[in-house]
């Protein structure tokens, strides 16, 4: 136990540090000038081994944000004790749509403790979930479906915002799969309040999605708030498509996909607050990756 004094005094040098911090070179993000930022599913089978190595790791390349995907067993008291020993700012947190729809209370309680300030859910689930635990895997949503997660979102967004916390969803491919001609992920778009409900795209599986990220960020004015980046190479075919291919994961700069554009969109018509690396897999040692990625992130120019 501290006192409120000692509390209120370490935060006050913690704010004077970051405030240098994240002026560097070595933790800035030049694209849209924010801190540079690491979604944790990037070093998830690290993480599972050494938490705390792993974090100083990250932060030794240049991370100074993080978002979560899992807390292997820890408490939010000793999440955030590690996050401030690795000198991280974790600002976010993935969640399935499963843990949210049966214990939404007690993510929503680890979230506030832990003190992030979004809380995105990573998957959709079903209206009718299957009688038989495990059964849905390889069940595909109708749009009834995705009409019904979208209310959900709305319903827990409220709720997150109550307790101080933004509510938002993250996408992969099959948001753009077009199920009884219409794109799900153009519902979510409509149903979803935003004042409730944030987007965080990841521009990555939506272009292997065959969509375009410049045109949704200019479409959808205001509507993103936090942007995943991440490269794969050309395979000439779209995941969301049928008979499509697994795309191949690679670092930043050396895929196919054109950032630049991206960026200078989203400047124009969104309000990023937080932009986060995810490297899915790893073509090299994964410390040679994230310093590849965070450099391609330091030098790109818009």
């Amino acid at each position: 136990m501290i006192s409120r004094r000692s509390f209120l005094g370490n935060v006050s040098v913690a704010a004077a540090y970051t405030a240098v911090t994240f002026r560097t070179p070595m933790s800035y993000a030049e694209p849209l000038g924010l801190p540079l930022g690491l979604q944790l599913y990037s070093v998830r089978e690290q993480l599972a081994k050494d938490y705390e190595g792993t974090l100083a790791q990250v932060v030794s390349v240049g991370y100074r944000e993080v978002e979560a995907a899992g807390f292997y067993q820890r408490s939010a008291a000793d999440v955030k004790q590690a996050m401030q020993k690795a000198n991280l700012r974790c600002v976010s947190a993935h969640f399935p749509f499963a843990d949210l729809h049966a214990r939404y209370d007690e993510v929503l309680a680890f979230s506030k403790e832990l003190g992030i300030g979004y809380l995105i859910c990573s998957s959709p689930g079903f209206k009718t979930p299957a009688s038989n635990a495990g059964s849905d895997r390889g069940r595909v949503l109708t749009l009834e479906d995705w009409r019904w997660n979208a209310e959900q979102f709305n319903l827990l967004g409220e709720k997150a915002a109550a307790a101080g916390i933004h509510f938002g969803y993250h996408n992969h491919v099959h948001e753009f799969a077009v199920v009884d001609g219409v794109v799900p992920y153009m519902e979510l778009l409509r149903i979803t309040d935003p004042s409730k409900v944030t987007l965080e795209l990841d521009c990555g599986w939506a272009t292997v999605a065959g969509a375009k990220p410049v045109d949704l960020l200019r479409d959808y004015p205001g509507r993103f708030s936090m942007l995943h980046v991440k490269d794969f190479k050309a395979n000439g075919s779209s995941v969301a498509g049928a008979g499509a291919h697994e795309p191949t994961v690679t670092e930043l700069g050396l895929g196919s996909i054109d950032y630049r554009p991206i960026f200078q969109q989203a400047a124009k018509t969104q309000k990023i607050k937080h932009m986060f690396v995810e490297q899915e897999a790893f073509d090299m040692p994964y410390m040679q990756s994230l310093k590849v990625d965070a450099d391609y992130m330091r030098g790109l120019k818009v």
